[in-house]
C-alpha cells in the first residue's frame, strides 16, 4: 500500500498548499486543512466521528489544523489529518483503484506523487478522508488501526 505526505510550504506557495487542504507557515507549525461542506446528515455523522477520535494515532498526538472544526482532526502537526464529509472521490469508481480493509472498515487507497497517500472510508454513509505524510508511503496500516474503530463506530455503512 502507498500513503500520502503533507508538506510544510515556503510563504510563496502557502496559498496553494491551503487549498490543497495541507500545509504549514514557516513561523507556525499548525497544519491547514479545508473543512468540507457536507449535508446535514453527513455533519451528524461526522460530528459522532469527532467525539470517537483517539487522542493518539500512529504514536502521533492530538493537533487539529485551522480553522477548527468538527470535521477535520490532526495528529502529529499535520503528519496526520483527517477531514469527514468529503465528496465520493472518483477513482472510488475504478475496478482496479487500490484498496484496503482495515478492522471492518474499508478505504480507497490514493497514492500522491510526492507525497503519503490519500485514504477515503469507503460504504459508508459519510466520507472520511485521510491525508498522511510520506512516512506512510509503505505502510498505512498503523493510522488506519487507530482510526478504523471510531469510523466503524460513528459513521454507519451504506446498505
Amino acid at each position: 500500500m502507498s500513503s500520502h505526505r503533507l508538506v510544510c510550504a515556503p510563504a510563496a506557495a502557502a496559498a496553494a498548499v491551503l487549498l490543497a487542504a495541507a500545509g504549514c507557515s514557516p513561523t507556525d507549525a499548525r497544519t491547514s486543512a479545508a473543512v468540507p461542506s457536507p449535508s446535514a446528515k453527513e455533519t451528524a455523522f461526522c460530528r459522532a466521528l469527532d467525539g470517537e477520535l483517539p487522542k493518539t494515532v500512529a504514536g502521533l498526538g492530538r493537533s487539529d489544523p485551522e480553522p477548527g472544526s468538527e470535521l477535520t482532526a490532526g495528529w502529529g502537526d499535520g503528519a496526520i489529518v483527517l477531514r469527514c464529509g468529503v465528496p465520493r472521490p472518483a477513482r472510488m469508481s475504478d475496478p482496479d483503484a487500490l484498496g484496503a480493509q482495515v478492522n471492518g472498515v474499508g478505504w480507497l487507497v490514493e497514492p500522491r506523487e510526492g507525497d503519503g497517500p490519500r485514504l477515503t472510508s469507503a460504504s459508508r454513509k459519510a466520507y472520511v478522508e485521510v491525508l498522511l505524510d510520506e512516512r506512510y508511503a509503505h505502510d498505512v496500516s498503523g493510522p488506519l488501526l487507530d482510526l478504523a474503530g471510531a469510523v466503524k463506530k460513528a459513521v454507519p455503512p451504506k446498505l
